[in-house]
């Protein structure tokens, strides 16, 4: 291991790596373009290189990309990727009290924290989490859906049935397209552009970026200042007493994360909506979240890194990909001649080594990039916003376009724009609906086959271990819910 270690600081290998999160940072940063995107295209100009170095290379853009899209979230309330939704709740809220440079320090400090934890689950672990994680049947995930479901209302501002709504409303969104077991279109109304469903990013980037646009056009006497001179290289770094006050909270979450990551086909933006619910839901002060709250900043952003370790925990040990990136990662591992999978570790330990290096490496590089460079780029938040909303509109139309050069996506991105500025108007809470819209899908999948393959009998779901520990825990957060309610 040591050797293979010694492989990845070989000076191109480090460069590679280098770029590799560069460019994940930048392309992260930048709202509709996404690490899938970016490594998509990048992974047909791997075919020449050592497989060490192709993979290397793809894995720190991956890093990267869920790291870089912190930067748009908290400065200018636009995920760069789904992955920072969650970021947007709290992170935006501390840059409009002047807090831009704190907000940003914090969230790099909490990736970082997020990608070691993971790290040490990627190497330590891979195998025996793997294999638990393989054994859960459908049922098992539909209890946990439902339970994330449940945990929507504790994301709303403080009113259950404004969240039951908002909640619904997204899983009603996520219903056109194409049905998941029969194979057939339902809900596009006749539009060939629906038979795929909503892409997530349009969708997004309206609800969180257009509907922000919209509101300081329409209202600009609205418009919240961002205090100046808060935004200093020192408020960047975090303090001994920010490590005693946030070490908990970001170990929870790094954990959540990195085990929502060794889920297949669940992804870094549900992993950051489950350590946040939890987060919000064991804090003294549940009130604050989407106010501006540093726990709720850390817990998102330490969750969603720690999903990319996690992730490729069963792409590794069982070439099972855990998010849409690592069946593209997978697919550049067939490319150069190999198989992931339990014999990975026997026929070449030492490239499974290297990755293990590459993800660490990628951290280190990441923070130190980060940390240079968004001190500077945190002064974004003074530019006036008469000049940064042209811009910003941009950003919103180019970014959806982008996903699958389609006007429709841009329409899409327009219609969620007024979407989320009507609901906002109406304080209804953004986060339930983005919740609903992503779990809905795996819920649906999860029960129909589980039903199939009973005969219909659902008796599993509230007779095996992992569907009680999900009803137990979602009775404890009604309870939470009832009391938060009741307290307020």
């Amino acid at each position: 291991m040591i050797a293979s270690i010694l492989v990845s600081f070989d000076i191109g290998t480090l460069l590679y790596i280098v770029l590799g999160v560069v460019l994940g940072v930048v392309v992260g940063a930048i709202p509709g373009m996404t690490a899938t995107m970016l490594i998509a295209l990048t992974l047909p100009l791997t075919f020449g290189m050592e497989a060490v170095d192709a993979i290397s290379l793809l894995v720190s853009m991956y890093v990267g990309g869920v790291s870089g899209s912190l930067i748009t979230a908290i400065l200018m309330r636009m995920p760069g990727t789904p992955a920072s939704v969650m970021t947007t709740l709290d992170g935006y809220p501390m840059t409009q009290q002047g807090k831009a440079g704190r907000a940003l320090g914090l969230a790099i400090s909490a990736s970082f924290v997020g990608g070691i934890i993971s790290w040490v689950f990627l190497v330590l672990l891979a195998r025996p989490l793997s294999e638990l994680a393989i054994k859960f049947g459908e049922f098992d995930f539909f209890a946990m859906v439902v339970m994330a479901l449940l945990l929507i209302v504790i994301l709303s501002k403080g009113n259950m049935i404004k969240g039951l709504i908002a909640g619904l409303l997204g899983v009603l969104i996520a219903l056109p397209g194409v049905d998941p077991i029969g194979g057939n279109y339902r809900f596009t109304f006749g539009i060939t552009e629906l038979q795929n469903g909503f892409s997530l990013l349009p969708v997004l980037v309206g609800l969180f970026a257009g509907n922000q646009i919209l509101s300081s056009i329409l209202w600009p006497e609205n418009r919240q200042k961002t205090q100046q001179g808060a935004n200093s290289i020192s408020d960047m770094f975090m303090r001994k007493c920010d490590v005693k006050r946030h070490w908990f909270n970001i170990t929870r979450s790094s954990v959540i994360g990195t085990w929502v990551g060794i889920l297949p086909g669940v992804g870094a933006n549900i992993g950051s909506a489950f350590a946040y619910a939890v987060a919000k839901a064991s804090s003294k002060n549940p009130d604050q979240y989407g106010k501006g709250s540093e726990s709720g900043l850390v817990a998102s952003e330490s969750a969603n890194n720690a999903t990319v370790g996690g992730a490729l925990v069963p792409l590794i040990s069982l070439g099972i990909p855990g998010s849409v990136v690592d069946a593209l990662l997978l697919g550049g591992l067939v490319i150069h001649g190999l198989q992931p999978g339990p014999n990975l570790f026997n026929s070449n330990p030492d490239f499974v080594y290297a990755i293990f290096a590459t993800v660490l490496i990628a951290n280190v590089v990441m923070l130190l990039f980060m940390y240079m460079t968004t001190g500077y780029i945190a002064k974004i938040a003074q530019i006036p916003q008469k000049f940064l909303l042209p811009v910003l509109a941009v950003l919103c139309i180019v970014g959806s376009y982008a996903m699958s050069n389609s006007w429709f996506n841009v329409l899409v991105m327009m219609i969620f724009s007024v979407v989320g500025l009507i609901l906002e108007r109406k304080n209804y809470s953004l986060a339930p609906l983005v919740i609903g819209l992503v779990l809905a899908p795996i819920a649906e999948t999860s029960y129909r086959s589980a039903t199939m393959y009973t005969d219909g009998e659902v008796l599993p779901l509230i007779l095996t271990p992992v569907p009680l520990v999900c009803i137990a825990i979602s009775i404890l957060m009604g309870f939470l819910m009832f009391r938060m309610n009741k307290n307020a």
